[in-house]
């Protein structure tokens, strides 16, 4: 089921954007998130990049991780925002799928979690399951 897109949406959109504005750095953090609790906090935080790219966080994980350390669990819509690199033609901070890892997770805290990704040149906001037809469940 997809959902429209609102302007706490937009809004949402905007603080990923900034958090991976006022942090990005070349090879170290380049995706940014941002989640927003059912109560209506907002979370932002970055990837981390390691040497090691299986040892990587990425952004999802880091937000889920600090809104979960701020007390909060119940969440209402997430996003990923990623930089450019400095050799890219696209200069604008866009809007990006998360991993699959990421879906899990997202759908492991977040059941009823929605999720605003790209599609088609535009933006959608889906159900975080929605995302993982035929899931793994224990």
């Amino acid at each position: 089921m997809d959902y429209e897109i609102t302007a706490g949406d937009q809004t949402l959109i905007a603080c990923a954007q900034e958090i991976i504005k006022k942090r990005y750095e070349w090879e170290r953090h380049h995706v940014g998130a941002a989640l927003r609790t059912k109560t209506g906090e907002i979370f932002t935080a970055v990837h981390v990049e390691a040497s090691l790219s299986r040892v990587t966080v990425c952004a999802e994980a880091m937000v889920i991780g600090k809104a979960i350390s701020e007390g909060y669990k119940e969440f209402d819509t997430i996003v990923a925002v990623r930089h450019p690199d400095p050799d890219s033609a696209e200069r604008e901070i866009q809007v990006v799928s998360p991993c699959g890892m990421c879906r899990e997770l997202i759908a492991d805290y977040g059941k009823d979690c929605k999720v605003i990704v790209p599609v088609e040149g535009s933006l959608a906001k889906v159900n975080a399951v929605g995302l993982l037809p035929m899931r793994y469940s224990r």
